[in-house]
């Protein structure tokens, strides 16, 4: 296992509405390790819900990431083993106190190594990829509107526009089985990808980052800034979480 060397930096923001922030985000460097989680749930149990899922999955990288199965199939088999084990976490919390009853998470992870991106989510927060001055929607959000944009029944701008685009359909710790989307792609030098909750992507248009990121992309940490900066001038109505990774060689 190498695992690639890379420029990572984050920030979270609760927005221009909210009073508190449910979304959680961090990265290990040392284990090509990037993870964000975007909660909900009553009585701030969303945010309960996203630490957990985030401090269950960096602990069980750290455990097993070295002990799994060689080369591509490593990531892929400690991308599931992690985010399964955190839906039971929050599942069991939930059952455990009545005052986290209901709460959940959505996730992405992302794994660096071996020349490969390993990109793993449930629900809504997205993965993007800039390369060659374009941006690519990595994931597929787990969502109503998204269902009827593939069923045909709504078309991308519809969607965008829908009053039920925040209704997710799949999320950590609902159930005590959980579907994970897991791919893999190969990565090149110079490549920046862009983790984010729907707090970025719900309020900034597709276009609107790939602007920010063209223009920032000498300097990721501005970039990061100026993405929630963005968020809020367009109305910061949810928390904001973002995280760049560049990879370096």
């Amino acid at each position: 296992m190498n695992i690639t060397p890379l420029e990572i930096t984050g920030t979270t923001d609760v927005g221009a509405t909210r009073d508190h922030n449910e979304d959680c985000i961090a990265w290990r460097g040392d284990l090509g390790l990037v993870v964000l989680a975007d909660g909900m749930g009553g009585h701030n149990a969303g945010e309960v819900a996203s630490d957990i899922a985030v401090k269950a999955i960096i602990a069980d990288f750290e455990q097993n990431l070295s002990q799994r199965a060689q080369g591509s199939e490593q990531a892929v088999t400690a991308s599931l083993n992690a985010i399964n084990r955190a839906n039971q976490a929050i599942f069991s919390a939930a059952q455990q106190d009545s005052t986290y009853s209901g709460m959940g998470t959505t996730i992405v992870t992302a794994v660096f190594q071996d020349g490969l991106v390993t990109i793993s989510h449930v629900g809504d927060s997205r993965m993007y990829r800039f390369r060659d001055n374009a941006l690519q929607q990595q994931t597929v959000d787990h969502s109503l509107v998204q269902e009827m944009v593939q069923s045909g029944y709504l078309t991308a701008e519809e969607a965008s526009l829908s009053a039920n685009k925040n209704m997710i359909t799949r999320a950590l710790g609902i159930d005590r089985d959980v579907e994970i989307d897991v791919q893999q792609h190969h990565t090149k030098v110079g490549d920046i990808y862009l983790v984010c909750s729907d707090g970025l992507s719900d309020l900034v248009s597709q276009a609107e980052l790939l602007s920010l990121l063209s223009h920032g992309q000498g300097d990721l940490s501005l970039a990061g800034r100026e993405l929630i900066a963005a968020a809020n001038r367009n109305g910061g109505l949810d928390n904001i979480s973002v995280v760049l990774v560049r990879v370096t060689s």
